[in-house]
């Protein structure tokens, strides 16, 4: 119990200070890089920002380079052992087992413009993923609409910071949501 107490308190902090200026500002240079030196190091197996949220690699195609880019990133998963356990006792990173799809957000942590591996998305929506240590080929889709409606609910619910993001800027947050090729 003062376990499950002390982690919401963490979850809170952490939440607290993401939603701060600053963090925006610092973030974007050190938690990418720290997460592709870790997940190199393990061969995959760990990223430093998902001990809090869950947490991918993308590798897409750059929109204009065409060359891949590897993009560390926090993601909501969705489906089958996804989003329902997200919030329990265990906050936001109590998920697991076999997810039917992700939620990306492209926040940005609050900046002005739209994250990279969003153009690099829309220009090229098959993609591969790794997630918990395994490479997992999907296809990925903006959301819009009543459908981006929902799902921001469900985001916001899942991270509140994402509020103080959209707040502080003039452009939408793209949402993708990414599901597995051929399921």
């Amino acid at each position: 119990m003062a376990a499950g107490i002390r982690s919401r308190a963490v979850v809170r902090s952490v939440q607290k200070v993401s939603s701060t200026r600053v963090f925006a500002r610092v973030a974007p240079h050190l938690v990418p890089a720290l997460d592709r030196a870790v997940h190199r190091l393990t061969r995959g197996k760990v990223l430093l920002s998902a001990q809090l949220l869950p947490g991918i690699v993308l590798t897409v195609r750059g929109a204009r380079s065409g060359l891949e880019r590897r993009t560390p990133l926090a993601c909501m998963p969705e489906g089958a052992q996804g989003t329902e356990g997200a919030q329990g006792t265990e906050g936001p990173k109590g998920t697991g087992g076999r997810t039917g799809s992700w939620i990306l957000v492209g926040s940005n942590f609050g900046r002005t413009d739209h994250p990279a591996w969003t153009a690099n998305l829309l220009a090229h929506p098959d993609a591969v993923i790794s997630w918990q240590g395994e490479d997992i080929p999907v296809t990925a889709r903006l959301l819009e609409g009543e459908e981006r409606d929902a799902v921001w609910k469900a985001v916001l619910a899942f991270w509140p910071p994402y509020a103080t993001y959209q707040a502080r800027i003039d452009r939408e947050i793209r949402l993708f949501r990414i599901v597995r090729r051929g399921a």
